[in-house]
């Protein structure tokens, strides 16, 4: 897969190819999206919204097809994953809202996906229906049973052609695991077990077994006074299947090898960059905390992202990461409004291309960042209505933090916090990438 393609200046270049959503400015608390992710051949586009329901998009045969490709979707399923719940014993609501979305390899004609809310996890199938079969000696078309005195043959049914219908159905509902909510789930390498993570702990399931699941680590303190820091995110290593790793809102990231004992709260590595003093303020701590962390397609590198940066670690180095790209640095002067306005908590995913070369994570403004990891270049563009025709070209964006503004520039002032991209996925073998803009999904490709 080559990555994409660079104009005679070396930059990057993207373009429009489609976006999904209601233009209406009054948008419903219930339509933002809230997890968006690719399968693993990238034919299907899972997103998952406040209101619980999870939509699946397949890829346009047509537009793969065509000479250039398009990377267009249409709308192939909708369904409800999960409904408002309440917790009488604690008075306690439970958001309907979908944390995560992970999808298992596909094994089989049908598609299996795992959906969470704050505490439930749900194993959906997902399969198609183009045949009926007609003529049942004990029942009636409409499904009515027949009178059995009625019945003087014997018929033999037949299978006729139907509209295709595509099913969703929950086959299995892993729940009461969790006492905190739910911000991870990673289906592991041998697609037979997966985690779930909340603030305290990770457990392990086996996909066909509901009614237990394995403490694999807790760092809950026996007095929770003394509560240090909470887990952010786990997952499990993509071709390992006893590694997974975990981070923190200290900073850290925590390698743990199931082999090495049935609780992982022995770490067997810590990924943790000492901090710059010169840097050192009210918000250090704050900002540190990682809001996500993905293990490469090699299984070699894994990016965390923090509230200002996307940073690459090696597995075979600790002490410090490889790489660092500063995604909104401009905001470091605005730290203390963020914090009033609580964007400061705002939790930011990031992606990796197919090959590994490039990575990508939001910002506000509706913006993201794309970071080539070869030639270092990185790009700011913004995910917006006006530019919403087919292979229309992304211009890159610039944010200008005081003095004279050039024409194309916006200045820091002027950014939008209320719009912000935190969702991104990006095509498996392909520079097609989804973006999550409230209740707007935007798909983007590389300029062919």
């Amino acid at each position: 897969m080559d990555y994409a393609e660079t104009s005679s200046n070396g930059d990057m270049q993207w373009c429009f190819s489609q976006v999904k959503g209601t233009l209406e400015d009054d948008v419903t608390e219930a339509d933002i999206i809230s997890c968006v992710e690719f399968n693993h051949d990238g034919d299907l586009l899972a997103t998952g919204d406040k209101g619980g329901r999870v939509v699946i998009f397949q890829g346009d045969p047509n537009s793969k097809n065509s000479i250039p490709r398009r990377g267009e979707y249409n709308v192939y399923s909708t369904f409800q994953s999960h409904e408002p719940e309440f917790d009488y014993l604690k008075s306690l609501e439970i958001e309907e809202k979908i944390n995560k979305i992970r999808w298992l390899k596909r094994k089989n004609p049908a598609h299996f996906l795992l959906s969470t809310n704050d505490k439930t996890i749900k194993l959906w199938k997902v399969s198609e229906r183009d045949k009926k079969v007609e003529g049942y000696n004990t029942k009636e078309e409409n499904g009515a049973i027949r009178d059995p005195a009625c019945i003087t043959s014997l018929r033999v049914p037949t299978i006729k052609p139907m509209e295709l219908m595509v099913e969703a159905s929950p086959r299995r509902i892993f729940a009461n695991a969790h006492t905190y909510h739910i911000n991870s789930i990673s289906v592991n390498s041998d697609q037979e077990t997966y985690l779930s993570a909340d603030d305290l702990r990770i457990n392990l399931w086996h996909l066909e077994i509901t009614d237990q699941s394995f403490n694999i680590v807790d760092i809950k303190p026996t007095n929770m006074e003394e509560l240090t820091e909470v887990i952010t995110a786990a997952e499990f290593h993509p071709a390992e299947c006893n590694v997974l790793v975990y981070s923190s809102s200290k900073g850290t990231i925590r390698l743990c090898d199931m082999r090495s004992a049935a609780l992982c709260d022995q770490h067997s590595k810590l990924f943790e960059e000492p901090e710059d003093p010169t840097n050192r303020s009210f918000f250090s701590e704050i900002i540190s905390s990682i809001s996500d962390v993905k293990l490469s397609n090699s299984g070699r590198y894994m990016i965390s992202r923090d509230y200002l940066s996307v940073k690459v670690w090696d597995l075979q180095m600790e002490t410090k990461p490889i790489e660092c790209y500063p995604v909104h640095e401009y905001l470091r002067s605005k730290l203390c409004s963020l914090y009033e306005n609580d964007c400061i908590f705002d939790k930011f995913e990031c992606c990796w291309s197919g090959n590994d070369s490039a990575i990508m994570t939001g910002s506000y403004n509706n913006f993201f960042r794309v970071f080539d990891r070869t030639t270092k270049r990185d790009l700011t563009l913004e995910a917006a209505r006006d530019i919403a025709k087919p292979k229309t070209l992304l211009k890159p964006r610039k944010v200008c933090t005081g003095g004279k503004r050039k024409k194309d520039e916006i200045s820091v002032d002027c950014l939008d916090f209320n719009k912000k991209i935190l969702h991104t996925a990006w095509h498996p073998s392909e520079n097609v990438v989804a973006v999550a803009a409230t209740n707007n999904l935007f798909l983007f490709q590389d300029k062919l």
